[in-house]
């Protein structure tokens, strides 16, 4: 159990620092469907894949201080980041460490916005469907968000890369 939390720590100290639950939501998913050890159970939800056990076990390493999760209030919403603390160091350790082509990965993952990951994580979602089924589902689920065609051939290409590169 300990070392779920520590694999939690260590995907964060590693994208140095997350800004938005939603977009940690989405980064821990993908990590999940590309090997990372990932034992949180995902439902689709508003947003697509969601944990509520991860978002328990942040809160539980918030609470340790393992992580800092800090709010910002932007108006309309509550924006939320977390980073790990120096005592998350040692923890961390049990855990095993990240190689260089995963780390790479994160920090490719870190740089897309949440809606992007939004689209990544509901298509690694339906994986198991034929890629044009994929971009169907897509707009029965997500219909709202209206991705173009364009997004979904980043986002199929941005799958495409991540596993070329042995995330």
């Amino acid at each position: 159990m300990l070392r779920d939390h520590a694999a939690i720590v260590r995907f964060i100290e590693q994208a140095h620092g997350i800004t938005g639950r939603k977009k940690l939501q989405k980064m821990m998913y993908i990590a999940k469907k590309l090997g990372y050890p990932v034992n949180e159970k995902y439902e689709f939800h508003m947003y697509g894949p969601y944990s509520e056990e991860l978002t328990a076990r942040i809160e539980e390493l918030c609470t340790m201080g393992f992580l800092v999760e800090e709010k910002e209030d932007k108006g309309a919403y509550t924006q939320y980041a977390y980073s790990t603390t120096s005592e998350s160091m040692d923890f961390m350790e049990l855990s095993p460490p990240l190689g260089d082509a995963f780390s790479t990965c994160i920090g490719e993952m870190k740089e897309k916005s949440s809606r992007f990951l939004e689209l990544v994580a509901t298509l690694f979602y339906f994986d198991d469907l034929e890629q044009q089924a994929q971009i169907d589902k897509v707009h029965i689920v997500k219909g709202k968000l209206n991705f173009t065609e364009e997004e979904f051939a980043e986002a199929f290409k941005f799958i495409e890369d991540l596993k070329k590169n042995n995330c």
